[in-house]
């Protein structure tokens, strides 16, 4: 069980680690291209909240800021939620090389993030643009890379 929890412990570094390699990468797309953020981190808390019969409280502004608070902790939630399976697996020995940890990790971390978000209706990847798509897809691949590199580094 040692072996386990210690994988669970590095997983989760590495998704913390991989967040913020792919929050900044993003971020910086931002600031290159300025461009706005994304609105749906937010929508899918609404969209969550409706489907859960959750009730955000407060009235107004109040409300919308904690919604606003809340959309990107659901992003490093998913992001460290992740890395932890990921050291899972390690805990039970699986230790792929970099290039192949870091497509499994980028890959798990953008099924992670979109996957819900298209079962809620809050986006659709089939109508997306390329451009939406490499906006998407570079910040994950950063993600793979850092993460899988922190679990090697264990």
């Amino acid at each position: 069980m040692t072996g386990l929890l210690k994988g669970l412990a590095i997983g989760a570094t590495a998704g913390a680690a991989g967040t913020t390699a792919l929050n900044t990468v993003t971020y910086l797309d931002m600031v290159l291209r300025g461009r706005p953020a994304s609105s749906t981190p937010e929508a899918s808390v609404e969209a969550l909240a409706k489907r859960t019969g959750v009730t955000i409280p407060g009235e107004g502004e109040k409300r919308q800021n904690r919604v606003s608070g809340l959309g990107p902790l659901l992003g490093i939630a998913s992001g460290i939620g992740v890395g932890v399976l990921l050291g899972a697996a390690r805990g039970f020995g699986v230790r792929p090389g970099l290039v192949v940890g870091s497509a499994l990790a980028g890959t798990a971390a953008l099924l992670a993030g979109n996957g819900p978000m298209t079962v809620l209706g809050v986006t659709d990847p089939r109508t997306w643009s390329p451009t939406d798509w490499v906006s998407d897809i570079v910040p994950h691949a950063v993600y793979g890379v850092v993460a899988a590199a922190v679990l090697r580094l264990a």
